[in-house]
């Protein structure tokens, strides 16, 4: 049975991952041999690319071109901005973020792995474990990515050699006890020839495990694999005042998304700041009305009371209600040219609520490639720190390992209106 000729009516819902590793690792490649491996490349695209290889001399296409899309990426052969693509097998939808290796662009591979569940590290069989592999793998740890799946590629060029990936698994197993990361599976495999992506291939007989494809059509989904608290940010109220239409003459909708947890009609909630109570009367989605609604969808809560709630609140189940705090510790990824200066005021945008901040002490800068902890005074552009923010109202935060939405903000200048960090809640 082909490795796509799945059950019918199944869903495992929606997965997003990353793919990461260092400089001509075949990240591109190994995307673009998904894509083709599962038929999802359209006739007018994989044209496109037969004809671009044919012009550099190549006698198969070159599935990296599927991926980088920059015109300043093909010339240079690299991976710059995050690319994103969509594919589905019969049971799944997928979103890949294909992140650059170069460490010039940290702060790319941190904006792609801020949603994923999952992270493809590739290895270059021939190369071993580098300072990128290490770099991505610790990035992708802080971060909070639950999933860590090595793919040691280019098994080709060493001829299929269990001995290479076996002393390569050593490796990097030792490295991940070190840095404290849970959740690893190792993969050898061929983008280039395809072994072990979509198809097992023949050349690697010694390999039992499952294939790329079935190692992803099985990762639990985000949300799915523990209890969350229901989290609410208010983005918008709805109050269409219509006079001709007397049902939405007192209509007072909360609309946004719910980030985490689960609500129905009749739960007790709570509205942030102010504290006050109430129970959710109707929930709706598109104008229609539903009985429950679950986290990542977007919709409008109408509760009981009249409570004087905008945006910026936020509605919790009140068995559940966060914290609220003015001072907060996080690991923050400095994002801007210009670097951080502690004497200024910045603006924090956590969920839909914007506060004003200021650095109350940078702990240490973290040395990626070493893990040492580096006191400094300021933070320049793709720098990873620990540090302080003393904020001038309240934010409701939970911890960015237990709630991923609730426990992440960015950090924005007040004068160019630039996002400048992105933070991680300790």
């Amino acid at each position: 049975m082909s490795a796509l000729e799945h059950l019918p009516g199944i869903d495992n819902g929606l997965l997003r991952f990353l793919t990461c590793g260092s400089v001509d690792d075949g990240k591109s490649t190994l995307i673009g041999r998904l894509l083709f491996d599962s038929k999802t490349i359209l006739a007018d695209t994989l044209n496109a690319m037969e004809k671009t290889s044919a012009k550099r001399g190549m006698t198969a296409v070159d599935l990296s071109l599927l991926t980088d899309g920059l015109q300043a990426e093909r010339e240079q052969g690299i991976t710059i901005d995050v690319a994103y693509r969509y594919f589905s097998t019969g049971t799944r939808k997928y979103i890949i973020a294909d992140a650059p290796g170069h460490e010039q662009y940290t702060r790319n591979m941190v904006t792609a792995a801020s949603t994923a569940n999952l992270a493809i590290i590739l290895i270059d069989a021939r190369k071993g474990m580098l300072n990128q592999t290490r770099r991505h793998s610790t990035i992708a740890h802080l971060l909070g990515i639950p999933h860590l799946l090595v793919a040691i590629n280019k098994m080709d060029l060493v001829d299929y050699d269990q001995a290479t990936f076996e002393h390569i698994k050593a490796e990097y197993t030792k490295f991940a006890h070190k840095i404290g990361l849970k959740d690893v599976r190792f993969i050898p495999l061929s983008a280039l020839a395809g072994d072990m992506v979509v198809e097992r291939g023949e050349r690697m007989p010694w390999y039992e495990g499952p294939t790329l494809l079935q190692i992803l059509e099985a990762a639990p989904a985000a949300h799915t694999e523990r209890p969350e608290s229901f989290r609410f940010p208010v983005q918008f109220v709805c109050r269409p005042q219509d006079s001709a239409n007397p049902e939405l003459h007192d209509y007072r909708g909360f609309m946004g998304r719910v980030e985490s947890g689960e609500i129905a009609v009749g739960d007790a909630v709570t509205v942030l700041p102010s504290g006050l109570t109430s129970r959710v009367k109707a929930i709706e989605i598109g104008g229609q009305k539903i009985e429950r609604a679950i986290h990542e969808q977007s919709v409008t809560l109408l509760l009981e009371d009249e409570i004087d709630t905008s945006r910026g609140d936020m509605i919790v189940k009140s068995a559940e209600a966060p914290e609220a705090v003015k001072q907060i510790d996080a690991n923050v990824c400095w994002l801007s040219e210009t670097p951080m200066s502690p004497a200024r005021t910045y603006l924090v945008r956590h969920t839909s609520r914007e506060v004003k901040a200021k650095i109350a002490k940078i702990d240490y800068r973290l040395d990626i490639n070493t893990m040492e902890h580096e006191p400094v005074s300021t933070l320049a552009m793709n720098d990873i720190a620990r540090l302080s923010l003393k904020l001038a109202q309240p934010i409701f935060a939970d911890a960015y390992r237990s709630n991923r939405a609730t426990g992440a903000f960015i950090v924005i200048d007040e004068s160019t209106n630039n996002t400048v960090g992105a933070g991680m809640i300790v």
